[in-house]
């Protein structure tokens, strides 16, 4: 009998299929104290429990990412252990607080597979979604991955690719925990710009640069529990096209929600990721800037004091933000790390 395992392998994907994601993680004030030492993020709603308990949440919640990059994580082992690259995301709710104390538990379903051209491997598409220690859904989202195939020969399965929306619908979005925002204190946020002063068709160089560092990076996927080798085992990564460790696109996207603190300082909640793609891989020694652009403004039905940016995330490396690079005729530039689309929410 075999008691390791190896990783699913394309051929071992079936439409509709439902995976219970092992080990449940309870979520700690350390974890969120190691997660703002990895990434520097400055957002009060997650640092400052009084802050917090001042809107009418319980406590100060967990950052939204660290508890995605939580849920992320417990499905690796089964989703992309044997994947050749994470593509892409879209249809990402966060529709309940997660606070410390909390059991995040992931379960997925396979809703496309499509072989590629080259039989070496598929795109395997699930919905996942995390709950907490009462079984409640504390966020959804779908992603695709490129997986290795075991045998090049094996009969492919039937093309299966799942009609995606282009974003979160407004209606939909969630204000989780909020009582109300007549008491959001805009000193200790560390900036007084509210949803209106802003506009479509804005750009925000945020400015600021982190260098990556290889520990960082290798503590933080250790964190989410993430066992991707791609990240992680230095022996894989000399076989590897990139010759050395990747850095958790998750990471990234982290690492660039934290720079976009100078600039959206009271976009306090993520509620949705619309839409999402890592462009160039990121390496330790690379610096990591990002700017952001408004695409959309909404008020939200029943909440005066609260509307929703829909902004565009763009990571890029070792260079400036400034020029607010994104493609060029052939593309992607080679600077841009990520492209990210997401509803945050702000005050009124």
């Amino acid at each position: 009998m075999t008691k390791s395992s190896a990783g699913n392998f394309f051929e071992d994907f079936r439409l509709g299929q439902d995976i219970h994601h092992a080990t449940p993680r309870t979520v700690t004030a350390g974890d969120q104290s190691l997660y703002v030492a990895l990434t520097g993020s400055r957002f009060a709603l997650h640092s400052s429990a009084p802050f917090a308990t001042t809107l009418g949440y319980a406590a100060a919640p967990v950052d939204d990412l660290l508890a995605f990059h939580i849920v992320f994580g417990k499905t690796v082992p089964d989703i992309s252990l044997n994947a050749i690259a994470n593509l892409g995301y879209a249809e990402c709710r966060f529709l309940a607080s997660v606070y410390p104390g909390d059991t995040l538990a992931a379960r997925s379903t396979v809703i496309g597979l499509r072989e590629n051209a080259n039989r070496e491997s598929g795109i395997v598409t699930v919905r996942t979604t995390g709950t907490n220690q009462r079984g409640e859904p504390v966020m959804s989202f779908v992603r695709w991955v490129m997986v290795k195939k075991r045998d090049r020969d094996a009969p492919p399965p039937p093309v299966a690719v799942p009609a995606l929306a282009d974003s979160v619908a407004v209606g939909d979005l969630v204000v989780p925990g909020v009582s109300g925002l007549a008491a959001y204190d805009y000193i200790a946020a560390g900036s007084n710009t509210r949803w209106g002063d802003y506009g479509v068709g804005e750009r925000i160089d945020h400015v600021d640069g982190l260098t990556v560092e290889e520990a960082e990076h290798m503590t933080a996927t250790r964190l989410y529990q993430n066992t991707a080798r791609i990240h992680f085992n230095k022996v894989l990564a000399r076989s590897d096209r990139f010759a050395r460790r990747v850095i958790y696109g998750g990471h990234v996207i982290s690492l660039a929600r934290a720079l976009s603190f100078n600039g959206l300082a009271n976009a306090f909640r993520i509620a949705a990721i619309n839409g999402g793609r890592h462009t160039n891989p990121c390496f330790a020694g690379d610096t990591v800037f990002a700017w952001s652009e408004v695409l959309d403004m909404q008020p939200l039905a029943k909440r005066g004091d609260v509307g929703a940016l829909r902004l565009r995330l763009v990571a890029v490396k070792d260079r400036p933000a400034a020029a607010f690079p994104l493609r060029t005729s052939e593309g992607y530039d080679p600077a841009v790390l990520l492209d990210l689309d997401y509803w945050a929410l702000m005050p009124r």
